[in-house]
This record gives C-alpha cells, structure tokens and sequence, in this order.
C-alpha cells in the first residue's frame, strides 16, 4: 500500500491565490517529486538549442536593438514564458518572477493581512474561489464564482492572476474597492473590503445536541500545516464527550495540504479503497491508501458546497467512495488537476500542472465537481447581494427592481413575509419593512434608504449564523440521526 513519502512536500490542488498584504499567499502546496538532477537541469535552462529557441533569442535581440524604445531583457525573457504559459490555456500554471515567487513562500502556518478571497483566473477573468470563512471577503458577502472587473475602479482586463493580487493586497486597516459580476444579476456590485488579518485557525468544532444525541461537529476552512494535528485534537475531544455520530464540514474550504488530508483520511477512512489516486500524462495510477483498518464505530457525513474545492474534494470524495459516508449540500468547485513547483536558478519558480488526481472509484471531477448524495440548497436569502443605492436614493411601493427582490428575501431572514420575492415593492413588502425598522429602531417609512438597506443585511448575516436557518447541517443532522435509529 503507497503511503505519501516524508520527502512529498505537498501536493497543489490548485495555483489559487489568497490575497494578502505581504504578497500572494498560496492555498496550496506542492508535490517536489523530481530528483535534484533534473531540476537543476531545468532550473539552469540546460536545454539544447534547436532552431525555436534559435529563434526565440533572434526576436529578443531584434526587439532589444530596434525597437523604438528601450525594454529590459528580463521583461522580454519574462513576457515569452508567460506567453508560453498562456499557449497552455491552463489557469493553474503559472510563472512568477523572483519578488512575486518570494512572496508566494509563505507559509499558511503563519498569519497574514489581507482580505481573504481566494482566486484564480477562470479563462481570462479573475474569479473568486471562496472566500474564507471569518475574513472581511467573506463578511462583505464575496462568493464563491464572483468575477472580479474592477479593483479601485480601474478593470481588471488584461492582468495576470499576481498583476490581480499585487492590487488587491495592502495593509491592515486600509481599504480595497473591488467590483464583482455575479451569476443571476446584471449590475456591478461594488464591495469596499477593509483589510485586515486573516484567521489562520482551521478546524472549529463543537458538540450538537438533537433530542437525545450527541453528535459532533468538525469545521475545516482550509487544510494547511496544522490542520489534521487540530482535526485530531478536536476529534478526539469529542470522542471523549461521548458523540454518537460526526458531521464534518467542508463547506466554503478552498483546499491545502494533501498530507492534512491524507492524515485525516487515516483517522475516519478504513485501508479497503485509496483516498486519492495520482494520474500521471502516460495514464499510470498511483494510489494513496490510509493506514486505518476498519470503519468508525458511529456515523459520519460531510457537507459541501460550490466553495468546497481541491483538498476539500478529496476528503469530500474519499469519504464519500472510500468511507461510504453521505454528502450532502451542493455540487462542489470541480479541481482536478495536480501542479509541481520548479524553481529556478534566479529564484523565480514555475508551477505546472504534472499530473490528475482521481477519486477511490477514478473519478475525474476537473470542471464537473462532486455531486451530493443528498441535495440541500440553502434558503435564497444566503445568496442575497448587498443593496448599495446611490446617494438620496430610495426605493418604495410600486417600484420593480432587482435590488428590491434582494431586500424581500433578507426581510424573510429576520422572520418577515414580504409576501413575494420578485422585486415588485408590494404594499405586504411595505408593511413588512415598516415592522423591520420599527423593531430595529429606524424611521418607520417603508421605503428602503441605504440605512435600512444596511441593517437588513447585518440581520441577514446575523440569520445565516443561526444553525437553525442552516439547511444543509439540519439535514445532515436527520441523516445521522436515521442511522442511529
């Protein structure tokens, strides 16, 4: 049976960044799985000439030499490798330079400042992965799949994923304007993110008491370098509490470290199927198996999502195929690919993508994600837009708008009947919102200002952090407690 080797550095699930002040913070890490001597040899560029690369120094030179105005060598050496790089139409490969590669370096292990998003080109267009769980990304409502167009107003057209990153990163406490396209709205939603540290803390747990079962509950937002030592702590505690059953949570997880989740996977999947299989460009397989014999004595499910990528879909996947276990939520992210980190002799580092990882059962879930065993939506107003209206702007009775919609679905999160959701501004929608200010002690003049519009979001908010507006983790609650019956 292949156990990862303690000379894996790790495995990248995907070149996604996280934004941060100090430079571009890497979800994930990488397999270094080539000997020294051919690394060096790549790094060193010891390559033999031929007539590409011929023609390669021919243009450099001619552009050097004649071009109307003078350019750097190392712009022009860089600008042919990510054009290269580009040939590949693969957003998970990617060239840095030596500053934005020593930025890259730092550990997850360590805390950091930023906004929290992580992000990736989808196509030509920065997207957002999943923001992370706790950050200023996450509280100002960025979702998984949001299309960044804008960072203090000025487009995102045109740059590289760093170029993306170099702009959005900044200081504790200052403030980034991002503009985002969101599927389902035809407006710019415009987000003023102050940054701040990021939580670096990646497992939160807790025991759910339902009726007269002890279930426990294991968060994971992200799988970095002390993740499956905290699942374990965490774990074990709430054995020791007596829990009959375990929820693991993998919403909102952009991904990490494949030893994080190999170690996890040796604690709740048995050594019958692989955790995860590697699949080189020739077609060879390599599988990865826990070290566990048999099967925890109690229940186990798992929740997902569209921000459950990568790492978390391995776990998701092995618990699932390998563990036999439900999971419910929704479809997942879709990463399937695996990418190797080649330094280079200047200290600037390419990351491509090697090779494809599968699930026990050679699953490829690139661009296709894992489905659910039970499918559970969330109530609407979980992906309800934040309303910014213009300056005196208000909205009141017989005005139709999709801004409206969104204020009816948040008036139904603080307990509300607008009586529809379609943006028409009903007179039930006025007696609701004039009931909303009334009990938030804001002028009561059904109509919706901008103050209004604000503490309908924070009640929102305030809403999805209720475990009983949470309709994925009540299933998964049910679905444990049939098992138990």
């Amino acid at each position: 049976m292949k156990k990862f080797s303690g000379k894996v550095v790790a495995l990248l699930m995907a070149i996604s960044l996280i934004v941060g002040a100090g430079g571009s913070y890497a979800v994930f890490r990488f397999v270094q799985n080539q000997s020294e001597e051919k690394t060096a040899a790549v790094a060193g560029g010891a390559v033999a000439p031929d007539q590409e690369t011929a023609k390669l120094k021919a243009i450099h030179d001619l552009i050097a030499n004649e071009y109307y105005k003078k350019i750097g060598s190392q712009e022009l050496y860089d600008g042919a490798i990510n054009g290269m790089i580009d040939a590949l139409n693969d957003p998970f490969s990617s060239y840095m330079n030596a500053k934005t590669a020593s930025d890259f370096t730092q550990s997850l292990s360590s805390s950091f400042q930023g906004i929290g998003a992580e992000v990736q080109m989808v196509g030509k267009q920065v997207t957002v992965v999943s923001p992370i769980k706790g950050s200023p990304a996450e509280k100002v409502g960025l979702k998984p799949k949001d299309a960044i167009m804008t960072i203090n107003g000025k487009s995102t057209q045109g740059l590289t994923i760093n170029q993306a990153v170099n702009k959005i990163r900044g200081k504790k406490g200052t403030v980034v304007k991002i503009g985002i396209k969101r599927s389902g709205t035809n407006d710019l939603l415009t987000f003023s993110i102050k940054r701040d540290d990021i939580p670096i803390r990646t497992v939160e747990s807790k025991m759910l008491k339902s009726d007269s079962n002890s279930i426990g509950y294991i968060a994971i937002t992200q799988f970095n370098e002390n993740t499956d030592g905290e699942f374990s702590k965490a774990l074990d505690k709430l054995e020791n509490e007596k829990l009959q059953g375990l929820i693991i949570d993998v919403r909102g997880n952009p991904g990490g470290y494949l030893q994080a989740v190999e170690k996890i996977g040796n604690l709740l999947i048995s050594s019958k199927k692989p955790i995860v299989q590697i699949q080189n460009r020739e077609g060879k397989k390599q599988p990865f198996y826990s070290t566990l014999e048999k099967k925890k004595g109690y229940p186990i499910a798992a929740l997902i999502d569209d921000g459950s990528a990568s790492a978390s879909e391995i776990l998701a996947g092995a618990l699932k195929e390998a563990g036999g276990y439900p999971l419910i939520g929704v479809k997942s992210f879709g990463k399937g690919t695996v990418q190797q980190s080649i330094p280079m002799t200047d200290k600037s580092e390419l990351k491509l993508t090697v090779d494809k990882w599968l699930t026990p059962d050679s699953n490829w879930i690139h661009k296709k994600g894992i489905k659910p065993t039970i499918e559970v939506k969330q109530p609407d107003y979980y992906y309800v837009t934040p309303i910014n209206l213009k300056k005196g702007k208000t909205f009141r009775i017989d005005q139709t708008d999709e801004k409206i919609a969104n204020a009816q679905k948040m008036l139904e999160a603080t307990g509300q009947n607008p009586g529809r959701t379609d943006g028409y501004f009903s007179k039930q929608t006025q007696q609701a919102l004039k009931a909303f200010q009334q009990k938030n002690k804001l002028p009561e003049s059904g109509e919706i200002d901008q103050k209004t519009a604000d503490a309908l979001q924070q009640a929102t908010l305030n809403a999805i952090k209720n475990q009983k507006h949470d309709r994925q983790l009540n299933s998964a609650i049910e679905e444990i407690k049939k098992e138990l019956n």
